[in-house]
């Protein structure tokens, strides 16, 4: 499948900051299964943009915009061709062991409901079979719901809750998983949607568990399948501020409000139209 991706992140200010900086992870890389075909990033502010790469591998950007303005907006813009791999992840940058990804972080530590829950549903079996089985209980249980969680949200809050965005889902089933003894990454990246809607509100989150024998596997718990070429990987972590699409640090100003376009869509039905 080839898909074209846009994603707008636009800050406005009431009173002008004095700068800001930022480091961005918005850009994908290859692997098994998908290349990068084109990829540009855009500024809306006159400054140089450095790139690097952070300890997971995942390409970074960043800049130091110098004041005063009133907005400032990061576009990126790119296709990528993919593959279905049957939810297999190989060939991408690793620079640890599958070990590091069972390391508890503030997001995703483990509480006594979310230990009973994943016994209750994970009793016995192989490790595939316990993964898929966490997967659709996880699909079932948690309803997907943008109001109640933020991106400070816990596993443990948003599984009390029993609501959440795909963030706040990938972060449970990636607690649930450790606690199984499974190595479990946070992946961030986009998702062409089946029933053709484009325009989305933000990018997407799954999680990559490991499997002996197989490696890297890809589970999307907010939708309750294994990734497969609708999905456009960009960056990993131990949790969500490991692949944070964007962070950075304002100096000055106040009033900010920040709006999020994405649009993902089969590159072939857009060159028709």
């Amino acid at each position: 499948m080839r898909i074209r991706i846009s994603h707008a992140t636009t800050y406005r200010y009431d009173t002008p900051p004095t700068g800001v900086t930022q480091l961005l992870r918005l850009t994908p890389r290859n692997h098994d299964g998908q290349y990068i075909v084109s990829w540009r990033i855009d500024l809306s502010q006159d400054c140089q943009l450095h790139q690097h790469e952070d300890a997971f591998g995942n390409i970074t950007h960043s800049f130091t915009a110098e004041g005063p303005f009133d907005e400032l907006r990061v576009t990126v813009e790119g296709e990528a061709e993919t593959q279905d791999t049957n939810g297999l992840v190989a060939g991408a940058v690793e620079r640890f062991p599958p070990a590091l990804y069972l390391r508890e972080t503030a997001l995703t530590q483990p509480n006594t409901a979310i230990a009973d829950f994943t016994r209750g549903v994970c009793a016995k079996g192989e490790t595939l079979t316990l993964l898929h089985g966490l997967l659709t209980a996880l699909n079932s249980e948690i309803t997907f719901d943008a109001d109640p969680t933020h991106v400070a949200t816990t596993a443990a809050e948003a599984f009390a809750l029993r609501r959440g965005v795909c963030q706040d889902i990938t972060h449970i089933f990636i607690t649930a998983a450790r606690l199984l003894g499974v190595p479990t990454r946070y992946i961030g990246g986009h998702l062409y949607r089946a029933d053709g809607l484009a325009e989305q509100e933000a990018g997407h989150a799954w999680a990559e568990a490991y499997v002996d024998k197989l490696g890297w596997v890809g589970f999307d718990p907010a939708n309750g399948i294994c990734v497969t070429d609708a999905y456009v990987r960009v960056a990993m972590g131990l949790d969500y501020l490991g692949a944070a699409p964007v962070r950075g640090q304002r100096f000055g100003g106040n009033g900010e409000t920040l709006q999020v376009a994405v649009h993902v869509d089969q590159a072939r039905r857009q060159t028709q139209m």
